[in-house]
């Protein structure tokens, strides 16, 4: 029984290694596009985190900018009152040295013989080195706390720089990571058949990072540098959606051994209503289409065809790709050739 269940009826045999070969095709689709659009992506975010980073260390630094010349200050008053405390000690100094006590030193003092004079002389170099004492020691004070404040004020200036450095160090480490993934992730679409001019002008609507800007134009008015192209000549959408579509169009010419067929794509505001008016409950209210915002495509090549083998493929993979078949092309209007992309489908991918 086991050997007699091997052998099988060439027409199914066929049929059975098409499936096979389809699935192993699908499995093969190519993914990086994809990981190098959300590795790009993941990149700006760690920039953006980083450059913020780097923003709050710079007013924090700011404040500690603040406080450095709040405390060299008080050092420089500190220096300021010690030099003003020298200058009595230094005069009495002078003093007793040009006028001592007299002539014969302390020796009538000690023999009994000292008069009122000696006696007022002893006393004023008894408060002369009493106050010269209380000086050193304020002096002395004043020193120390001197140092300190030098100590931090040294301690401050080098930290502030060393985190800086760090950071910025940081921020450029990660920007150059960004722009090389980018580069990268260009090169692989021209690969892929993306025509880019030669000085390199259309790639910059390539970049995944700037896809979300796109949302700042109105429908039907996103600039055409804010767009990146097709490999199907004259279509652009999107970046994210050009290279998810792109990774789409790879599946689909595996499976197909041709490119998918674009009938339109992104549609300015200008040709929203030439369509409108042409082709009245075919086309959405000018301003109001997904095509406007480069997010939608028109397929032909048998996709427009209901039930059609590429339309049941297309049902079966595009979300694998953030690509679907929106519930209202299925009724009113019926529009099997309609496909919108959901960045929100795409990054649960």
């Amino acid at each position: 029984m086991a050997v007699a269940s091997l052998f099988v009826p060439s027409g199914q045999g066929r049929a059975q290694a098409q499936v096979v070969q389809e699935q192993e095709q699908e499995r093969q689709a190519p993914g990086d596009l994809a990981e190098l659009r959300k590795e790009a992506e993941r990149s700006a975010k760690e920039l953006e985190d980083a450059t913020k980073a780097l923003e709050k260390r710079r007013s924090d630094i700011a404040a500690s900018e603040k406080q450095l010349k709040t405390k060299l200050a008080a050092l420089q008053d500190l220096e300021q009152r010690v030099s003003v405390m020298r200058q009595p000690v230094s005069q009495m100094a002078e003093l007793l040295y040009e006028q001592p006590i007299v002539g014969d030193g302390i020796v009538p003092f000690l023999s009994g013989t000292a008069d009122e004079t000696t006696l007022r002389a002893l006393s004023d170099v008894t408060q002369i080195v009493t106050v010269r004492q209380q000086a050193v020691e304020q002096t002395s004070a004043l020193y120390k706390q001197a140092e300190g404040l030098a100590g931090e004020a040294q301690e401050l200036r080098a930290g502030n720089l060393l985190a800086e450095a760090q950071l910025a160090v940081e921020v450029d480490t990660l920007r150059q990571r960004s722009d090389k993934i980018v580069k990268s992730l260009t090169t692989a679409l021209v690969k892929m058949g993306i025509k880019i001019d030669k000085v390199g002008r259309a790639a910059l609507g390539c970049n995944p990072l700037r896809a979300a800007t796109a949302n700042d134009y109105p429908n039907g008015l996103i600039p055409k540098s804010m767009l990146c192209p097709l490999q199907q000549k004259g279509f652009s959408l999107r970046a994210d959606a050009t290279i998810a579509f792109v990774s789409l169009n790879e599946a689909y010419r595996k499976r197909f051994g041709k490119n998918m067929c674009v009938r339109d794509a992104y549609r300015s505001l200008a040709e929203q209503q030439s369509i409108y008016y042409r082709r009245p409950g075919f086309a959405a209210v000018p301003g109001r289409s997904n095509h406007g915002l480069g997010l939608a495509v028109d397929l032909c090549g048998g996709v427009e065809r209901s039930g059609s083998t590429e339309f049941v493929w297309m049902e079966k993979n595009s979300k694998r790709y953030g690509w679907f078949h929106p519930p209202w092309a299925y009724t009113g209007p019926f529009e099997p050739w309609h496909w919108e992309y959901d960045p929100k489908i795409d990054s649960l991918l």
